[in-house]
């Protein structure tokens, strides 16, 4: 046998065998662990949006004090003329 045939051998005869029993607490636990995922999952999306909500206003007042879009003052004086 190559090595692909005798691996599929193997996981047929290991899935045609005698399963062993599931505990009857594994429902409970995996439901219990899915909804602390979907709480976990949920509490990061919404501190993200709360950070990028913060951000945007904070980035919106800096904006509205500085003007950045302004060019600064020339501190290049013009010549002198007329002296």
């Amino acid at each position: 046998m190559s090595l692909p045939d005798r691996k599929e051998a193997e996981v047929r005869r290991l899935l045609e065998g005698p399963h062993p029993p599931v505990p009857p607490e594994l429902t409970v636990r995996a439901t219990e662990l899915g909804l602390r995922l979907l709480r976990r999952r949920r509490a990061a999306r919404w501190l993200m949006w709360l950070v990028l909500w913060a951000a945007a206003v904070a980035f919106t007042v800096w904006a509205a004090r500085v003007h950045p879009w302004v060019a600064p003052p020339s501190t290049v004086a013009p010549p002198v003329e007329g002296l």
